[in-house]
């Protein structure tokens, strides 16, 4: 949002609106003349930054919340523009959450203006000794100050201004001093949108995997021999029955001996 406003303020610095009177009579051809000269003084720059964040925003009507808390109405023309996330929008592109900064830059110049001015009037009014009210061409009434050296010329004849009196015509330079100042003001405005809202929860909650996580990983085909196999089967069995069997052979074996000698003594 780009606008630039230039005002003119005008303030009296030394309202010297000062009659200097000729010894001779102006010629009316050089009566109601005016000049001005100018001269520019040295600028002056104040920037001021706001932050806000946006609260509601409809057609042209935009609410901020300011960073003090408190909440601001701004009716926002369309000619405006504000910079979102390097994008150039209107207020009616804005969304609810967007923080934006605004930057105000004004420059105040000075100016000073001397004018001077020959007139022909009449004296409508005596202040003596700083100040006469004179009726102007044009006919309306205008107060000026007096300086202490000033002499009147009236028919011809030189006079103070103790001796002036209503209805006299004279004619007169008039100086004026006067200082006005020349505002100029820029503002931008820079914002970032707010980050996509999260969906509510809505029933289970659910995990989704990638694909390479559920993709099963390939094992390369071994070579099984039969120590594999011996050496994977468990160690459950022992030997002691093996050698009980044995001895119950003998046993018997030696039994039939003794039953087979037996018979051959009788």
């Amino acid at each position: 949002m780009k606008a630039l406003n230039v005002v003119s303020q005008r303030f009296l610095v030394s309202a010297v609106a000062a009659l200097i009177f000729a010894m001779a009579p102006v010629a009316a051809s050089a009566q109601d003349i005016s000049t001005s000269t100018f001269q520019h003084g040295t600028p002056t720059v104040e920037t001021a930054v706001r932050n806000a964040q946006v609260v509601y925003v409809e057609g042209n009507d935009l609410v901020l919340k300011l960073e003090n808390g408190k909440v601001e109405h701004l009716v926002v023309p369309d000619s405006d523009r504000f910079t979102i996330d390097g994008k150039t929008v209107s207020v009616k592109d804005l969304t609810p959450g967007t923080k934006l900064t605004q930057t105000i830059t004004t420059t105040t110049t000075p100016r000073y203006v001397n004018t001077v001015r020959t007139i022909k009037g009449k004296v409508f009014h005596v202040n003596a000794p700083s100040a006469v009210i004179v009726s102007l061409k044009d006919g309306g009434n205008q107060i000026f100050k007096v300086p202490n050296h000033a002499k009147f010329i009236v028919n011809g004849q030189e006079k103070s201004i103790f001796e002036l009196g209503k209805g006299m015509s004279f004619d007169a330079t008039i100086v004026t001093d006067e200082t006005e100042h020349i505002v100029a003001s820029s503002k931008s405005v820079v914002g970032q949108a707010p980050a996509p809202a999260t969906p509510a929860l809505l029933g289970v909650l659910l995990f989704q995997r990638s694909a390479a996580v559920l993709e099963p990983a390939s094992t390369p085909t071994a070579t099984v021999t039969a120590e594999h196999v011996w050496a994977r089967l468990p160690q459950t069995g022992s030997s002691a029955p093996l050698i009980g069997l044995v001895g119950l052979l003998a046993l018997a074996t030696s039994l039939g001996f003794r039953l087979v000698r037996s018979k051959e003594m009788l």
